[in-house]
């Protein structure tokens, strides 16, 4: 029996939020169809989102993008309520936070939220252990366990050996390692980043990326990441939300948005993704639908290779487990045989269904090519080779949909390779016939 999907942790319904004076004219407007530039102009307010809706799963990094002044980070702020939704609903575990009064709104915060802003907003005077058990002391924590806690969480951003320094001694990455750490004393279910690593250079953003999956592999909070670097949507994001003057314009993983983009705007804003760190292998390999079995006799192997698209044969046992790869040569030797000999199989590289693309590059390189693609249950399911890499970093420039493209290139590619297997093949059977 399968498992139910879980419940959203969060839920945004409807979300509008208007800043200013008259916000109902400003939202009748808007639903008449006037753009955000438009209504701001007449009525003076400012639209910070209007009609948003999606949900966020428990244990995703959800990452909201746009340009400046999108709304994405009003978005943020609308989750914990630090701002106010001029209309809609906000559920977090299904209890509307738009109904709360003050003090159960302060619980909430409490309980459910930690917040990594841009900027460090570290308190100079106090040390790293000092700046991390800050919250839980606001809390009424005890001494001894709010320090014993703010030391587990020093050590998982790894800043253990720096309890003891001021921020003024940190550098950037690390000042803001101190500021995740202290959102994390707490053992919030959610954590809300603000354009958290932006401030930073390339080089420590990198890290500071890594750093975050890390603990999040460990910790599995749930995480809304506000951004506008793609390159940092797509490592991170399990899903993205892309955000246009103030309305939601398309949502789902980083592959979905590159291979199928909601409109215009989302293609041009996607235009620069480097799509080897985003295809992965089930997206562009050939399946395998002709494989070699142990107990196949040289002449039916031979058969198959003509429908193969490939040089030889992936030997798979009846469970479709690697066994190994017989090419032309090896089958044609022992055309006289009842089955090939196993010793003939040749080993072959392996790789899983979601290897990115760049990392099947860079194994073909080292270890040749075909790479067996295997599903999460260790059966293959398909084949990437040389043509099929080509195939795919030529396709990445042309404008359409990525997964639309491959498939007929990798099929006139598995054609050509059928066609001139097939001819040594058919010429290998005639000579069998006539001997």
């Amino acid at each position: 029996m399968e498992s139910a999907e879980p419940n959203p942790r969060i839920s945004i319904r409807n979300v509008s939020k208007i800043f200013g004076r008259h916000p109902g004219r400003a939202l009748e407007q808007l639903r008449q169809g006037s753009g955000k530039r438009e209504v701001q102009e007449d009525t003076g307010v400012v639209v910070g989102v209007y009609d948003v809706s999606f949900d966020i799963m428990p244990g995703e990094i959800f990452v909201i993008m746009g340009l400046s002044g999108s709304g994405k980070s009003t978005l943020l702020r609308l989750i914990n309520r630090l701002h106010d939704p001029t209309s809609g609903s906000i559920l977090i575990d299904g209890e509307d936070v738009t109904r709360m009064g003050s003090r159960a709104l302060r619980s909430l915060r409490r309980r459910k939220f930690g917040m990594v802003f841009q900027s460090f907003a570290l308190l100079p005077h106090r040390t790293v252990l000092g700046n991390v058990e800050f919250g839980l002391e606001i809390q009424g924590v005890p001494k001894g366990q709010r320090v014993e806690r703010a030391r587990q969480v020093i050590e998982t951003v790894g800043l253990a050996g720096y309890e003891n320094k001021f921020a003024s001694e940190l550098s950037g990455g690390m000042r803001q390692r101190v500021g995740l750490a202290r959102a994390l004393a707490a053992d919030p279910e959610i954590l809300l980043m603000d354009e958290a690593f932006s401030a930073l250079d390339p080089l420590i953003r990198g890290q500071l990326q890594d750093d975050l999956l890390e603990i999040q592999e460990k910790l599995g909070k749930t995480i809304v990441f506000v951004s506008h670097d793609l390159d940092e949507a797509i490592k991170i994001g399990t899903r993205i939300a892309i955000v246009r003057d103030g309305r939601l314009v398309q949502v789902g993983t980083a592959q979905q948005i590159l291979a199928h983009p909601a409109d215009d705007y989302v293609s041009a804003f996607v235009e620069g993704a480097d799509r080897t760190k985003v295809l992965s292998a089930e997206q562009i390999m050939q399946p395998l639908r002709v494989a070699a079995n142990p107990k196949d006799p040289p002449r039916i192997l031979l058969r198959k290779m003509e429908r193969s698209g490939f040089g030889g044969l992936v030997v798979v046992d009846n469970a479709r487990r690697l066994l190994g790869y017989l090419d032309l040569g090896d089958v044609s030797a022992q055309r006289d045989r009842d089955v090939v000999d196993r010793s003939s199989y040749r080993a072959l590289p392996s790789a899983t269904a979601d290897a990115k693309l760049g990392d099947l590059i860079q194994r073909i390189h080292a270890e040749g090519s075909p790479l067996v693609i295997l599903d999460a249950r260790e059966r293959v399911v398909g084949v990437v080779d040389k043509s099929t890499v080509l195939a795919a970093l030529a396709q990445a420039d042309s404008a359409a949909p990525p997964d639309a493209q491959l498939a007929p290139v990798a099929a006139s590619r598995a054609e050509a390779g059928a066609q001139a297997d097939e001819t040594h093949a058919d010429a290998l059977l005639n000579e069998e016939k006539t001997s």
